[in-house]
C-alpha cells in the first residue's frame, strides 16, 4: 500500500470542498421595498417632517448574513445569503421609506430642525425572527415625539407584527418587508394624530 495515499486523498478532498465553498453564489437582500409596489396612503392628512434615529438591533441577529429559525431553539447563519447593507441600517431605511409615504413627507434626519413641527420617531427592535416557510416576525418598542408643535407631546408604544410566509428567502425578506411597513402604519397613524393636536393612543395589534 502507498504510503502516500492517505494524505493526497486528504488534500484532493479538501480542494474539493474549498472549490464548492467558493462556487457557492451570494445572494444579497434588501428590506426596502419597490416603490411600484408599495400603495398610496388612503389620507386627507397634511404632511409632517419627520427626523428618524437609528433603529436598534437584536444582538442575536446583527449579522451580515441572514439568521433563520430551525425547529423551536436552533438558529442557522446562512453563510451565502446576506444582506446588502447593515440590518439596522437596512430597517432604518425601509422604516424611512414607508413613514415618508404615510406622512406624505421626507426624513429630514441630519438637516436643521428650524421651528417648524416635526416628528422624532425611535424604533428599538426586540425580535427579528426569520422562519422559511413560516413566518417573518417584528418586535418592536417605538416612541414618536412632536417638536415645535402648538402641543408638544410624545408617546411611546410596542408593536408585535408577523407575516406569514411562503417557502425561500426572497419570500422570507418580503414578508419582513410587508412587516415593516405595517409598523409604519401604525407609527405614522400616532404621529397625525399628535401633529393634529388629538391624544392617540397605542396600536391594538
Amino acid at each position: 500500500m502507498n504510503r502516500h495515499a492517505k494524505p493526497v486523498s486528504l488534500l484532493m478532498a479538501a480542494s474539493l470542498l474549498l472549490t464548492a465553498c467558493a462556487s457557492a453564489p451570494m445572494h444579497y437582500y434588501t428590506l426596502v421595498a419597490p416603490m411600484d409596489g408599495m400603495a398610496a396612503p388612503t389620507t386627507n392628512a397634511a404632511s409632517l417632517p419627520f427626523e428618524l434615529l437609528p433603529v436598534g438591533i437584536p444582538a442575536q441577529v446583527d449579522q451580515p448574513q441572514l439568521v433563520v429559525r430551525e425547529g423551536g431553539q436552533g438558529m442557522a447563519v446562512l453563510g451565502s445569503e446576506r444582506w446588502i447593507a447593515p440590518l439596522g441600517d437596512e430597517v432604518r431605511s425601509a422604516l424611512s421609506s414607508d413613514l415618508a409615504r404615510e406622512l406624505l413627507s421626507q426624513d429630514v434626519s441630519g438637516l436643521p430642525a428650524g421651528d417648524k413641527p416635526m416628528l422624532r420617531i425611535k424604533l428599538d427592535l426586540r425580535r427579528f425572527d426569520s422562519q422559511p416557510g413560516g413566518q417573518a416576525l417584528i418586535e418592536g418598542a417605538w416612541s414618536v415625539r412632536l417638536l415645535h408643535g402648538a402641543h408638544p407631546a410624545t408617546l411611546s408604544c410596542t408593536s408585535q407584527i408577523s407575516e406569514p410566509v411562503g417557502p425561500g428567502y426572497p419570500a422570507l425578506v418580503q414578508g419582513h418587508q410587508q412587516a415593516i411597513a405595517r409598523m409604519a402604519t401604525q407609527i405614522a397613524a400616532v404621529g397625525r394624530a399628535l401633529g393634529a393636536g388629538e391624544a392617540p393612543t397605542c396600536p391594538l395589534e
